[in-house]
């Protein structure tokens, strides 16, 4: 039993190529980590950060990933 096919290896390949350009030159163009909605609180001694909308938006687009490659099965 094939559990994937080589049409699914190359896609998940590419997906990963794009991330890891968008992670390295996409940090100027959308600064994930410090969008509107992330909380950061800093006291003196106490920095405490939960990115709330950038788990959101990669909750949106890995479940879109996710879509497409079952999609295409």
């Amino acid at each position: 039993r094939k559990i994937m096919g080589p049409k699914t290896l190359i896609l998940i390949g590419l997906l990963l190529v794009a991330a890891g350009l968008i992670w390295h030159f996409g940090g100027k163009i959308v600064p994930f980590g410090k969008l509107p909605g992330d909380i950061a609180i800093e006291r003196e001694n106490v920095k405490f950060y939960f990115p709330l909308a950038t788990s959101i938006i990669l909750s949106v687009v890995l479940s879109g990933i996710v879509y497409l490659i079952n999609k295409l099965r």
